[in-house]
């Protein structure tokens, strides 16, 4: 490709609106162009990349025994309702209807109608294990769409379904997709921590994540380096500062005037964080939920919402809170019971705690669960902080940011049962077909190794994914000894297999060529020049390369196939 002729435009200055380092380079390299708020048109540049992402993947799914097909985006929304999936999706699901007036919806994913499509395939036990995959356009109304193709509203995914009979078959699957993963993601550069993670509303049991450790992600990622424990903080689960259960005294009544926070409270008690209880106001699928938990903990809103098995959960509101009754500030369950209430296992590890008494400016010394309140359900509700422990091993846990380029689930019988999809066993019982999902954001695996593979020049394209194996700069391409000797070493590379773009322009200045060349960032730079054609050489540098090195013009095309070779 001649960039001459090439359909896009280099930056000299950062956008104002870029986030990230592959946001901004991206957009400051002309691989993407922004259409609308998180949807994006990918320019010819990234397109390549994306293709020799796309067949990374496959070769690895293929290799892992799975079957490719292809899936409707636009999908029944009488299939995500028989699923019970509309509600949990909510509003991040884009929804129309035809000219009919049946609701439709574009997919985020494709779980209920890959098993009905195994439904009408599969019948005995002998037609499993069965893993089937796509690459497809996905939606998603995300509320803050970010950072480039990091977070968008139209995305490309490589989504794959195992089908199993029995929990056996399905560790075997999920095994083998975990395996397959690591080696796209090494195979692209990008260095992953499998981590435990919250299935969400996939749903399922098992699921882990595979995340690219990076400041500028939007997931926290908890790590044990004494065990090798790995969890997004969503799932984590740590130990948390104990403390002696101590003699209950008696419940004791105190002025506490204007004390509205649990910092201002102590400061005026002269207690700490963890000698109280604090009370948190959620609504959950619009019902107000009381929640408890220890002063010096906070709650992990996916495990309270998991645990509460709503679609939609929230901080109340201020009028919410007063409908309920609540006294906020001065608030604790003692004598509540008409609100559902959740309490975190923290308010058993202590005693004699300050809470509220219910009525302005007072509060209550020495609370004791349960002599004192009770609660309907108590479970591990909170977040996993820094100074926690590591739940298997002791070990001080370490908390490093990452973004999120796959995710693997084990779904069990959920959607098989729903939507009536069984099999045939070996004694001729009907039983649900046991399932899997494992999603890779194609899209994003192209920004994640961007992030990854950059330097203060511009993008460091891994080899694998480089939408080119060499940048061929012509210098002083006016003269026609220059534009005929890069132009039959561009002819011979191709002719070779090596896939060159070539600045062929007679308009741009040399300073101009190489700042492009470092910005896009291909493995190797090829310079044709007059002073090197005098020599009959040609300048050759890989992008990382402190140094170039001069390589005879007839033996470039070999020199540069061994080092791509070796890259």
């Amino acid at each position: 490709m001649r960039i001459s002729r090439l359909v896009t435009r280099t930056l000299r200055d950062d956008p104002p609106e870029a986030e990230t380092a592959s946001h901004r380079l991206m957009l400051r390299a002309g691989l993407i162009q922004q259409v609308a708020a998180g949807i994006y048109a990918y320019l010819p540049l990234a397109w390549r990349s994306m293709q020799k992402i796309e067949q990374i993947v496959r070769e690895e799914m293929d290799a892992a025994g799975s079957q490719e097909l292809r899936m409707p985006a636009l999908q029944p929304m009488e299939l995500w309702e028989q699923s019970g999936r509309a509600a949990a999706f909510g509003d991040n699901m884009f929804s129309l209807e035809d000219r009919r007036g049946r609701p439709l919806a574009l997919a985020p994913t494709h779980e209920e109608v890959v098993t009905n499509i195994v439904k009408g395939n599969v019948q005995s036990y002998r037609d499993l294990p069965v893993i089937l995959y796509q690459m497809q356009t996905k939606f998603r109304d995300e509320p803050r769409p970010r950072a480039g193709l990091v977070r968008v509203r139209e995305f490309t995914m490589k989504d794959a379904y195992s089908f199993d009979a029995g929990d056996e078959g399905l560790d075997v699957s999920y095994q083998a997709m975990a395996q397959a993963y690591r080696n796209v993601f090494r195979r692209c550069s990008i260095p992953v921590v499998m981590a435990e993670a919250d299935s969400g509303a996939i749903g399922g049991k098992d699921s882990h994540e595979f995340l690219l450790p990076t400041d500028t992600g939007e997931d926290t990622v908890i790590t044990c380096p004494s065990c090798g424990y790995a969890a997004n903080a969503e799932k984590a689960a740590g130990v948390y500062p104990d403390q002696p259960v101590p003699d209950q005294l008696p419940l004791e009544e105190v002025s506490t005037p204007g004390m509205r926070t649990i910092a201002s409270l102590c400061e005026f008690l002269s207690v700490e964080e963890i000698q109280t209880l604090k009370a948190v106001f959620y609504a959950a699928d619009g019902e107000v939920v009381f929640v408890t938990i220890r002063g010096d903990l906070e709650v992990n809103e996916v495990k309270l919402k998991n645990a509460l098995h709503c679609n939609e959960l929230r901080l109340a509101e201020d009028a919410e809170v007063a409908a309920a009754g609540i006294v906020a500030g001065s608030a604790s369950a003692i004598g509540i019971s008409n609100i559902r209430r959740v309490a975190d296992e923290s308010i058993t590890n202590g005693g004699n705690f300050v809470v509220g008494a219910n009525k302005p400016d007072t509060h209550y010394r020495n609370a004791n669960y349960p002599r004192d309140f009770d609660a309907d359900l108590v479970i591990d509700i909170a977040l996993t902080e820094p100074g926690h422990r590591c739940a298997d091993c002791g070990g001080q846990l370490e908390f490093t940011r990452g973004v999120e380029v796959g995710h693997i689930f084990k779904l069990g019988t959920f959607f098989s049962e729903a939507l009536g999809a069984y099999y045939l066993d070996s004694d001729g019982e009907q039983q649900p077909i046991t399932m899997g999902c494992y999603g890779i954001g194609v899209s994003r695996i192209l920004a994640a190794a961007i992030e990854q593979n950059h330097d203060e020049r511009g993008i460091v394209f891994p080899p694998p994914i480089a939408p080119y194996d060499v940048h061929l700069v012509g210098l002083n391409m006016s003269d026609e000894a220059v534009a005929g000797a890069a132009t039959d070493l561009y002819d011979r590379l191709w002719a070779a297999g090596v896939e060159v773009l070539f600045d062929d322009r007679t308009d741009a200045a040399a300073g101009v060529k190489f700042n492009d060349a470092d910005l896009i960032g291909l493995p190797v730079r090829l310079v044709v020049s007059p002073r090197n054609l005098r020599q009959s050489v040609v300048e050759m540098r890989g992008r990382t390369a402190e140094d170039a090195e001069m390589v005879a013009l007839d033996d470039a095309v070999d020199t540069v196939r061994q080092l791509l070779s070796t890259a």
